[in-house]
């Protein structure tokens, strides 16, 4: 029988193993004679070869064994790290799992989707939808059937989902204290917005005096001009969800819009050369859609000296290695 840890009006059920390690970069600050770097591997969360969505399902999976769903389903695109993790969740919690991907079915099974049909996820083609547009369509459909279907957003973004990022912020906090040490910044990966939410609002409630600072991965969020505000939405609904006195407001989300290149998942050389570079220096393997991209602003913006050789610089490593396998003809 599944163990489901209640706290108030927060079901969890463990999924991950917990804190995952930060360790320094030395060998790339070294290479790039920058600030001293540290990296946080949420990549190895264990869950389906990990990555942060772990943390953000704990929270979602619990509340849908507490409303007694039988069912999850959520959407991405097809090599979703997302879907992923959560058709593993799915298996762990002894749920039906149903995943929306954008495209067709392709020739061969690659990457995420391998592991997606492993889990015996069932899958749903919605062309050129990856953000789970087709959903309430099929939750109608799961009904009729006699089902109850829990939907999970996009990326697990929504204030249940943050709650695991607000978790994150006080596992962080703890390691640096033990640690003792310091972050001018935290740089990771943004695309659906929960992870971003979920650290400002974690930042304030356990004292993180660093920047928190998202790579924006998706050109349709700078299409949409509305991410910032889901990221503020988000933050400031947990925040009411905790009882964080603060506020926040728009200062309080800094984004970075220069490195989404061709386009959401589209490889360019600012990728390769990241995901390059940190295997090559470090042995550690980037994802090509969000860390690779994540990283190569990094660097950048110390190649350009928008981080001072002084700062100290934490890298949230967000997970996604198995779509490096689909990637390998590009890379």
């Amino acid at each position: 029988m599944v163990k489901i840890m209640t706290g108030p009006n927060f079901p969890k059920l463990d999924l991950g193993f917990f804190p995952t390690p930060l360790i320094e970069l030395k060998n790339l600050s070294k290479y790039l004679s920058g600030p001293r770097i540290f990296m946080k591997r949420d990549d190895m969360t264990g869950l389906a070869f990990g990555g942060n969505k772990t943390r953000k399902l704990e929270y979602l999976v619990g509340e849908a064994l507490f409303g007694g769903y039988d069912t999850l389903i959520t959407g991405g695109a097809e090599q979703s790290n997302h879907c992923r993790q959560t058709a593993a969740a799915a298996a762990v919690a002894g749920l039906e799992c149903h995943l929306v991907l954008s495209g067709e079915p392709p020739d061969n099974l690659t990457g995420n989707l391998f592991l997606d049909m492993l889990c015996k996820a069932q899958i749903h083609w919605a062309g050129d939808f990856r953000k789970g547009e087709s959903i309430p369509g099929i939750v109608k459909k799961l009904c009729f059937e006699g089902k109850k279907p829990y939907t999970i957003p996009y990326g697990g973004s929504n204030v249940t989902g943050v709650l695991g990022f607000v978790e994150a912020a006080k596992e962080l906090s703890t390691q640096m204290s033990q640690k003792e040490l310091s972050f001018d910044r935290i740089i990771f990966a943004s695309s659906s917005g929960g992870t971003h939410a979920g650290l400002v609002a974690g930042a304030e409630l356990y004292g993180l005096n660093a920047e928190i600072t998202g790579v924006s991965i998706d050109k349709e969020n700078l299409e949409e001009g509305s991410f910032v505000k889901l990221i503020l939405d988000l933050a400031n609904e947990t925040a009411l969800r905790l009882n964080i006195s603060k506020v926040f407001s728009g200062n309080d989300i800094i984004l970075k819009n220069g490195y989404t290149g061709d386009g959401y998942g589209v490889v360019g050389e600012l990728e390769k050369e990241a995901i390059s570079l940190l295997a090559s220096l470090e042995g550690i393997f980037l994802d090509p859609v969000y860390t690779g991209r994540a990283m190569g602003g990094l660097i950048d913006m110390i190649r350009k000296n928008k981080i001072s050789e002084k700062e100290s610089v934490l890298f949230w490593h967000t997970g996604g290695t198995p779509a490096l396998f689909s990637y390998a003809e590009e890379l």
